[in-house]
């Protein structure tokens, strides 16, 4: 897809179809791994990139869970994460010895998720676990364990299904890349 020439240029990675798909599968992993548990499960999304993950996912789940968001910038509209992660909205609802998890966009670095890691991990939350539509090992400086991802991809900067550069291409119904 071509923009106009102060736009970047999108291509397709993951179709609209196979990132729906994915998200069937991982819905279901999620809604046995807890079905057994019968305690409260709270799923927390990373916004602004998660949003639309989480509206997808969270309708997929069959049982009983709550929904709260937390905001984390990392990025200041550059296609470079920087390391200095800052809480700009915190979550509204306890997770004390609630299973919670964490839904995140994508994972790169690992250093916001770290840092939302420290904090919820304080909180005394019964469990946590991550998932992530899309994981990027090879960019990774933070040791973080991720029990459900979507697409392991490429060191290339992401786009569309919520995720954005520079507070655009949110809209896009499949994940493309931009260069």
């Amino acid at each position: 897809m071509k923009y106009p020439k102060h736009e970047k240029t999108v291509h397709v990675m993951i179709s609209e179809n196979n990132v729906k798909k994915r998200i069937d599968e991982i819905a279901e992993k999620i809604e046995n791994y807890y079905r057994s548990k019968k305690e409260d499960l709270i799923l927390i999304g990373i916004l602004k990139g998660a949003f639309i993950f989480i509206a997808d996912l969270c309708r997929k789940i069959g049982i009983p869970h709550e929904i709260d968001f937390m905001v984390v910038s990392s990025y200041r509209n550059s296609m470079q994460s920087y390391k200095d992660v800052k809480i700009v909205k915190d979550l509204d609802k306890d997770v004390r010895r609630k299973n919670v998890v964490i839904v995140e966009d994508v994972v790169d670095s690992g250093n916001t998720l770290k840092k939302v890691l420290d904090v919820l991990q304080s909180r005394d939350p019964k469990s946590i676990n991550i998932c992530t539509l899309l994981n990027k090992p090879s960019k990774r400086e933070a040791e973080i364990s991720i029990e459900w991802i979507g697409y392991s991809i490429k060191d290339h900067f992401v786009v569309g299904y919520g995720i954005d550069y520079a507070q655009r291409y949110r809209h896009l119904p499949y994940i493309g890349y931009v260069y």
